[in-house]
């Protein structure tokens, strides 16, 4: 078995309508310029309040993804 090695940033992504919706923004930004990406763990959940009411639902997720081959010394 060849072994691996993954790299973990952490992101956070917003949206006026959900969590889910949080996530995969994230999720879809990161994977922009960030390739390989094959897990995404939700770290934190939470909300923008203003004048009481919620705004917009955040979610803060660390994302793995594989350390580029080419890099690894021979």
């Amino acid at each position: 078995m060849e072994e691996s090695v993954a790299k973990v940033i952490t992101v956070i992504g917003s949206s006026s309508e959900s969590w889910e919706r949080a996530v995969a923004a994230a999720v879809a930004a990161a994977s922009k310029t960030v390739k390989g990406v094959h897990v995404a763990d939700v770290q934190k959940l939470y909300v923008h309040v203003e004048k009481g009411k919620i705004v917009s639902y955040r979610a803060r997720i660390r994302l793995a993804f594989e350390y580029d081959k080419k890099y690894k010394k021979k």
